[in-house]
Parts: C-alpha cells; sequence; structure tokens
C-alpha cells in the first residue's frame, strides 16, 4: 500500500509473534524481497481500536508515520477488523493515539484526515543536542546555522513524534544532492535518535515543494510527518498561515495547523496489491 508514493508493506499481525526487524529488512528490499519504506503491522491494543507497530527499511522502529497510518485504516477497514462503515477509528502508535477520519468513494477508503498530535518544539523533547550556551534551547528554534558538504543549511527543529530538520531554499530541491548529503545529516552528532530530514522550496505561502530524506529508509516519495514538520517550520519562520499543500514526488499532502493546536494532515491511501509471502 502506499500514501502518495510512500509505501509499506502491511502484515495482520494479531496473534502473531515474528521477528519483526529482520522480516522488514527482507521485504523492504527492493530486488530481493517485495519492496518498501518498510512494514507495518496491524495488531491488538488496549487503549484505541488497534495498533500500529511500524519498522523502517533496515528494520529500526519509528514512532509514527503520516502516510501509513492512513493505508493503515483502509486495511483495517476493508478487511473487516473494525466496522467497514467507520466514521472515525483511533489507533495507537509510539508516538501516542491518532485518530483517522476516513474518506470514502464508491465503499472503498480513497483517502483519510489524520489528528498528528501537537509539534514538539522544544530542541530536547525533538531530540536534537545544542549548545544551551550560545542559544536559547526552551522554545523553537528556527534557522539554526548548519552546514554540510559546503552547503548552507539553516534548520527548524520539530518532531511530529519522530524528529525532523527542515531547511528551506532558493535551490530547486529537485537539484539538491539530497541522496549524499542525506545520510550525513540524518547520522549528525546533534541528532542522538537520527532524523529526518526535509530540503523545501517556497512556491507560495499556500503551497511548498520538498523532498525528503527519511530517518532508516533514505530518500521516500513522500512523508506524513515530514510534511507535517515542513508546515510547522513554514507557519514559525511568517512563510504560511492555516493551510498549506505540500507537493512531493509521490503527490500532494494537505497540512491544516493553527499555530497552537494539532497538526491535521489530509491524503490519499491506496491498495497495489496483496500477496502471501514464504518463510
Amino acid at each position: 500500500m502506499h500514501g502518495a508514493g510512500n509505501d509499506y508493506v502491511y502484515v495482520d499481525a494479531r496473534g502473531l509473534s515474528n521477528d519483526w526487524p529482520s522480516l522488514s529488512r527482507q521485504m523492504s528490499d527492493r530486488h530481493f524481497g517485495i519492496g518498501g519504506d518498510g512494514l507495518i503491522l496491524i495488531q491488538e491494543s488496549d487503549v484505541a481500536d488497534l495498533k500500529m507497530s511500524m519498522f523502517n527499511a533496515d528494520g529500526s522502529v519509528g514512532e509514527m508515520c503520516g502516510n501509513g497510518i492512513r493505508c493503515f485504516a483502509k486495511y483495517a477497514i476493508e478487511r473487516g477488523i473494525v466496522n467497514t462503515s467507520i466514521q472515525s477509528m483511533d489507533v495507537e502508535t509510539l508516538a501516542g493515539v491518532r485518530t483517522i477520519v476516513p474518506r470514502y468513494e464508491g465503499g472503498k477508503v480513497k483517502s483519510a484526515r489524520v489528528a498528528m498530535g501537537l509539534p514538539v518544539l522544544n530542541p530536547g523533547d525533538v531530540p536534537v543536542k545544542l549548545d544551551a550556551s550560545s542559544l536559547n534551547t526552551e522554545g523553537p528554534v528556527v534557522n539554526y546555522p548548519f552546514e554540510m558538504d559546503g552547503e548552507d543549511l539553516p534548520l527548524t527543529f520539530v518532531s511530529m513524534g519522530n524528529p525532523h530538520a527542515i531547511t528551506f531554499m532558493e535551490q530547486p530541491v529537485a537539484d539538491f544532492p539530497l541522496l549524499t548529503i542525506g545520510p550525513k545529516v540524518e547520522n549528525h552528532a546533534i541528532f542522538p535518535r537520527r532524523v529526518n530530514f526535509e530540503v523545501v522550496n517556497v512556491v507560495s505561502g499556500s503551497n511548498l515543494t520538498a523532498r525528503v530524506w527519511e530517518r532508516g529508509s533514505g530518500e521516500t516519495l513522500a512523508c506524513g510527518t515530514g510534511a507535517c514538520a515542513i508546515a510547522v517550520a513554514a507557519r514559525l519562520q511568517g512563510i504560511s498561515q492555516g493551510s498549506v499543500d505540500i507537493t512531493l514526488p509521490g503527490g500532494t499532502l494537505k497540512i491544516d495547523w493553527d499555530g497552537e493546536g494539532e497538526v491535521y494532515l489530509e491524503g490519499p491511501a491506496e491498495e497495489v496489491f496483496s500477496g502471501e509471502w514464504t518463510i
């Protein structure tokens, strides 16, 4: 399944046990496996309708995935794991319980709106390690001076349950050397849990274009939490207000944030195929 090209393998893992990190690495391999940005499990929950467990392509655990959770809802609804006409469902994640409102067309879930929670702006909670003697580290950090391979990359730090570092640039993001610089930013020493890295162009106050280097998966065609983090960073810098469309290589995601409350994400959810994995 994929949401705007951000693709994952989904397994109904209720009552099952396995070496899920290893399985994610095997399944995600685009040459010797199924191919995907990672593995997402449907599991039982004591605090919500269901629990979503996510593993990146390298087997590491992901706290939250905005594109993945929309497809998670589609999977659960269309396979009758929850009521097939449910109007709202709660899903437990490592970032907390998230509420999804599915959008139906012809009895199928075609898209969904997700309440993504409050953005975390205190750098210690993102987390990012900064020099407290030279910077106020208690509030939002905007345009933190950062350089990599001769590129000036002022960073804004946001967590949407997972850590993000966002930079706005004049250079077209399509021309930016993300494949070489992305992994160096991801693994930089100031990010104790690594980081998702977004490069962004401003088209207008309501339209941004971006590429994402996703922690543990590499460049992805879209990133839901990343799009949310970009929208928050844009509002903090006075670039946008209210709703913003973020165009990524795999499609466009709509983000709403009033500057104070929860961030809302809306986008497509598509099933590509189903099959059987032989162990």
